[in-house]
């Protein structure tokens, strides 16, 4: 009988590892990506002996201190990723969880108590005699139809027969993948934001230097055509005129102070702390690291680098996950359950062993014949979901592909731009001085003194938003190669 009954055993695990080794469902592969070889516009062609820009860690490729500084605390503080880490934490935990599915759920019964009263309309007497052997009859309401007490342990098995748990970890995985990188989106992002708000601060520095050095070119001016006002030479609607060029020159400086001041606040709640001052560099130049010996690398690196790709990947994983669980639950569920522990009809028998010993233990497999096309609706839901989730990993590959050729294209051309600026700004300063001396000399007017101030204001605005534009155009192009997490 022993021997018949360890033959079954055998037999039944036997079955059940034959039939695990035939997993259900669609092993996740990436999908075609269409990358091209080259990004467009990358000029470097011979890349040995360079370093891909995506790789420079975020330290190596500021070099301002005071700017390093503000993004440490951003990471440390800013609220965005503060959540972000917890979003992890609670990722981590369900992934921990999941790899507890294999084993079996066991719940302790500490101890129950169930007593039953019927009356006499109930179906049937009393189904013991207990009331009969103590010489009394049965009440006409509430006798004691039923008594139990137990306590034990029982527990409940599904055997992942079909790969139902295993691919529940793959998405559970996924998911955890997923937080971490969207961490690392948050922290790319918060690393360009906090750089661009510091350069547009240095900027406006730059441009409020400008303004006051042209409040006090128009200050000269004006006295210089109150003289000659003062002596004949000409009209009042010159001193009018002038004094209307240096008012637009003086009501810069506010407009720029206030734009200083909400720039500054909204760099404090980017690094998390209340609004204040932000103490910065005065120099534009040198910020960072983009000398020669850097390259773009190849399109396949933005794949591996970007955070938001590697998150649409990851939801391309769990889609492919839930697709196969859609699919394993159309087929048969194996499973077990058991109980073990001590039941008696009485309190004084509760714990009276060997007589109040109870165990059981039930095998099932169970298969679903008819639930209205719900699940196999389900399953076709969960197999477009993944198809949805493909084309959205793709679309995103494309749109990071044309994001990096439009910063090349932008770092390019605004390096041309930056020149011709610079040359604008020499011509305006040499057409202020030879209309001033001309004016003085009487070969101008005041109106050719007014545009040519007015030209050269322009002009160094221009070249300081160019340089500052400059900038941001190459931390957009960090960015946009995946830059920032490292």
């Amino acid at each position: 009988m022993k021997d018949m009954k360890l033959t079954q055993i055998l037999f039944l695990a036997a079955l059940v590892l034959a039939v695990s080794a035939c997993k259900i469902g669609k092993t996740y592969k990436q999908p075609e990506l269409g990358l091209p070889k080259d990004f467009r516009g990358d000029t470097i062609v011979d890349r040995e002996d360079t370093v891909i820009f995506s790789h420079i860690a975020w330290r190596d490729f500021f070099n301002d201190p005071m700017l390093i500084d503000l993004i440490d605390s951003g990471l440390a503080n800013n609220y965005d990723m503060r959540t972000a880490l917890k979003n992890i934490e609670i990722a981590n935990r369900n992934l921990r969880q999941n790899r507890l599915e294999y084993l079996p759920a066991i719940d302790a019964n500490i101890a129950s108590a169930n007593r039953q009263y019927r009356s006499k309309d109930f179906y049937a007497g009393p189904s013991s005699k207990w009331y009969e052997r103590s010489g009394q009859e049965a009440p006409n309401g509430l006798f004691n139809y039923q008594s139990q007490f137990s306590s034990g342990v029982e527990f409940s098995w599904e055997l992942d027969i079909w790969g139902r748990i295993a691919n529940q970890k793959d998405l559970r995985k996924a998911e955890f993948l997923d937080s971490y990188e969207a961490k690392n989106a948050i922290q790319t992002a918060l690393v360009a934001d906090i750089a661009g708000g510091y350069f547009n601060l240095i900027m406006l520095d730059a441009q409020i230097e400008v303004a006051k050095r042209n409040l006090l070119l128009n200050d000269s001016t004006l006295r210089m055509i109150q003289l000659q006002f003062k002596a004949g030479e000409i009209t009042a609607l010159a001193i009018q005129q002038t004094e209307s060029q240096r008012l637009l020159a003086a009501s810069l400086i506010p407009e720029l102070e206030k734009e200083i001041a909400i720039q500054e606040n909204s760099l404090r709640v980017l690094i998390g702390e209340m609004p204040d001052a932000i103490g910065r560099n005065n120099r534009i130049d040198s910020l960072m690291n983009t000398e020669n010996g850097i390259t773009l690398g190849a399109p396949v690196e933005i794949v591996r680098n970007r955070p938001d790709i590697k998150r649409a990947e990851y939801a391309l994983i769990a889609a492919n996950a839930q697709m196969n669980i859609q699919q394993i639950m159309r087929y048969p569920q194996l499973s077990l359950s058991g109980v073990f522990g001590v039941n008696a009809m009485l309190p004084k028998n509760w714990f009276n062993i060997p007589g109040s010993l109870l165990g059981g233990i039930v095998g099932g497999l169970t298969a679903p014949v008819f639930r209205n096309g719900r699940l196999k609706n389900e399953y076709e839901v969960a197999k477009l979901e993944r198809d949805k989730a493909e084309l959205e990993l793709q679309r995103s590959v494309m749109e990071a592909v044309s994001e990096v050729s439009n910063a090349v294209v932008t770092v390019e051309k605004q390096v041309e731009q930056l020149k011709l600026a610079r040359k604008r700004v020499e011509n305006s300063q040499l057409a202020v001085n030879n209309a001033s001396m001309l004016f003085k000399g009487g070969y101008a007017t005041y109106l050719e003194v007014i545009t040519a101030q007015s030209n050269a204001l322009d002009s160094d605005l221009s070249l300081v938003d160019i340089g500052a534009r400059q900038l941001q155009a190459y931390v957009d192009l960090y960015r946009s190669l995946g830059g920032g997490w490292r």
